[in-house]
């Protein structure tokens, strides 16, 4: 049926839809759009799983708008979204589509907004609903969104809530919805709670089922660099300055203090870059965007979750700064460029320890991403020149240069300098802060890495070493080459030490406490995606988490390595550090007014049956009163409870004898 669809008025929209749909360039339904609208048009309930980049929004948001009740200012339809970033995202679509529906009303709620404008907004009434999980639940408490009229509710990036871990609360939400309503789910991913919550709150739903890993990045020109001898930060601006067609560029990062970090790094080298993460405000956040967008920003440092959603036409490089924990992330990382038909270039940062992770991303998108070398002195300096001529000559065809043509010849006729001389000197004065020709200890012969397919020869091909008595004394220091001659060794920081993250024993897992609780207002959420973020641990290594008032404890892999502790006690939630430490054996979670019992004679307050050491009835007890004496064992007696202090575990009498058979 898809096949036959090559126009948007194949699929019966109406004639306002095909209108808008024309002016933004839409002409042919992509596969999903052109599988799902009918189902969507139709009433069924749909699960659609597509990789991201595929056209899902308007594969809801185009039926959606054909079926609402404009007269009926009231919301029709709901668009859960994991993050705030994707809910704006998916509002602007559904306005850019309804542009010639007059009285059209599209509202996104989302947390980090003021909770006034929203009530606001929401007593004038709105026909669509796009909002993060919690935000909704909010408004549904304070019973501020009413949902009587709900024809359609949509679950976007599905798999993204599971993994954020607001799974629970969409199954709030969906709990709190009519009872006869269309239920639409899509996701990249089909995890088994995915299943499960489509299984109970959809009915015969119709399955839509788009391959498209490997045409999501067709168009999309993928590399790496095996991270090896330079600086990672160096690596990247020598990448930024020779690319040919850079305009902006979208670079991940794991944590959200790298974001800043190198941002400010970036920026100190001349770029017009900025952070973009999770603990920023939602204004901050939209005004990075908007930068990026009008040009006034070339550089975003992001992460996973903050660029979510993320759709600006001038991204055309991403750069994997840091290597993605799973296929899926890489696969919407580079699904920010080339987005629409447009093409796109994707990096990545591959440590030796990460190669099998490359392999796995090339077998998920099925395409081989090439390895690429470090940019030389040479090749920076032939781009900048190349630059710097074409600056001149779009300055020689656009300005009028009488008055300085007299400058020079002045300059020439006082000081008989030749005019080459004079040029000569300009161009220096002009790009005297970008050398053309970079200098300094960091540009020294590149040593890139080979490539995976340059094989070491086998073991019984090498020569064998010949041993003596007399063992080779090292070169002395000074003749060691070093990449930064001028600079001190620098050691491994907070990102590189948490991308050296390895596979943990799965069930293996050890209870560790943390200082904050109840009282700090956090919540299992709230732990969870800090311990995922910041110490770099998968949700799936993450255990039970009980909450008490001052302190929480949660289950984590017990081989947990020790810098990822150290990580994880700087690490704050709600301005509250964790202080991480494991649990002692035998440390009771719950404080509680439990007491050491006292030694067998010792006098307590108000207890006068206790006797006092060596007052025992009979003659002198031989253990001088530490505790009472032990009568002797007959034969026919049973044992009895042992006293405190002697060893529970001990054979009981009699478990040494032979049974007889």
């Amino acid at each position: 049926m898809t096949e036959s669809i090559d126009t948007f008025a194949a699929l019966n929209l109406p004639p306002a839809l095909l209108s808008a749909l024309a002016e933004v360039g839409y002409e042919t339904p992509s596969p999903i759009q052109a599988a799902c609208i009918p189902h969507f048009l139709a009433g069924h309930d749909l699960i659609g799983e597509a990789q991201t980049g595929t056209g899902k929004t308007a594969a809801f948001a185009l039926p959606l708008l054909a079926r609402l009740d404009l007269a009926t200012k009231m919301p029709q339809a709901l668009v859960l979204t994991p993050t705030r970033e994707l809910a704006i995202q998916v509002a602007e679509a559904f306005q850019k589509y309804a542009h010639h529906m007059p009285g059209f009303h599209v509202l996104p709620l989302y947390g980090g907004q003021s909770m006034v404008i929203q009530l606001r907004a929401l007593s004038r009434g709105a026909h669509v609903i796009v909002g993060t999980p919690g935000r909704i639940m909010d408004h549904l408490e304070r019973k501020s969104l009413v949902l009587d009229r709900l024809q359609t509710l949509v679950l976007d990036e599905a798999d993204e809530m599971l993994r954020m871990g607001f799974i629970d609360d969409v199954e709030w939400i969906l709990e709190h919805t009519p009872a006869e309503h269309q239920t639409a789910l899509f996701s990249a991913t089909m995890p088994d709670p995915i299943r499960r919550i489509a299984q109970r709150y959809q009915k015969n739903p119709q399955q839509v089922k788009i391959r498209a890993a490997t045409t999501t990045v067709a168009a999309i020109h993928q590399r790496y660099w095996q991270v090896r001898g330079a600086d990672k930060l160096d690596a990247l601006t020598r990448m930024l300055e020779v690319e040919q067609d850079f305009d902006a560029a979208l670079i991940f990062v794991r944590t959200k203090t790298a974001t800043v970090d190198i941002a400010d790094k970036l920026g100190a080298r001349g770029y017009e870059a900025a952070a973009l993460n999770g603990d920023m405000t939602q204004g901050l956040r939209e005004q990075v965007v908007e930068r990026l967008k009008n040009g006034s920003l070339d550089i975003v440092v992001a992460t996973d979750v903050a660029a979510r959603g993320l759709d600006v036409p001038r991204i055309s490089h991403v750069v994997n700064y840091d290597i993605p924990y799973d296929t899926e992330a890489y696969v919407h990382r580079i699904g920010r460029t080339g987005r629409a038909g447009r093409t796109g270039n994707a990096i990545l940062f591959v440590a030796p320890r990460e190669l099998r992770m490359l392999k796995a991303i090339e077998h998920a998108t099925r395409q081989k991403i090439e390895p690429m070398t470090l940019p030389t002195k040479s090749d920076v300096a032939d781009r900048r020149v190349a630059q710097f001529k074409q600056q001149v000559l779009d300055v020689i065809k656009a300005e009028k240069l009488d008055f300085y043509f007299e400058v020079v010849r002045q300059l020439e006729d006082e000081s008989e300098i030749k005019p080459r001389e004079i040029a000569a000197a300009l161009a220096f004065l002009a790009q005297r802060e970008r050398p053309l020709q970079p200098e300094g200890a960091g540009w020294q012969a590149e040593t890139s890495a080979p490539a995976r397919s340059e094989e070491r020869p086998r073991r019984e091909e090498r020569p064998l070493r010949e041993f003596s008595d007399e063992r080779p004394r090292a070169a002395p220091r000074e003749e060691r080459p070093a990449f930064h001659e001028d600079k001190p060794p620098v050691r491994a920081n907070r990102d590189e030490i948490l991308s050296r993250r390895r596979a943990f024993s799965e069930g293996n897992l050890a209870k560790f406490r943390i200082d904050v609780g109840r009282n700090q207002g956090v919540t299992p959420k709230d732990i969870v995606g800090a311990i995922a973020n910041e110490g770099g641990i998968e949700g799936k290594y993450i255990g039970q988490i009980h909450l008490f008032d001052d302190y929480s404890t949660v289950e984590l892999p017990a081989d947990l390595p020790a810098d990822t502790i150290q990580t994880l006690k700087r690490t704050r939630i709600r301005q509250s550090p964790l202080n991480i430490r494991a649990l002692a054996a035998g440390e009771v979670e719950e404080k509680s007014s439990y007491k050491p019992r006292p030694k067998w004679g010792a006098e307590r307050p108000g207890d006068e049956r206790r006797p006092a050491p060596g007052k025992w009835s009979g003659a002198k007890s031989e253990h001088d009163g530490s505790r009472p004496p032990k009568a002797p064992f007959k034969p026919g007696d049973k044992p009895k409870r042992p006293y405190a202090g002697e060893n529970k575990f001990a054979p009981k009498h009699g478990a040494g004898k032979p049974k007889k058979y």
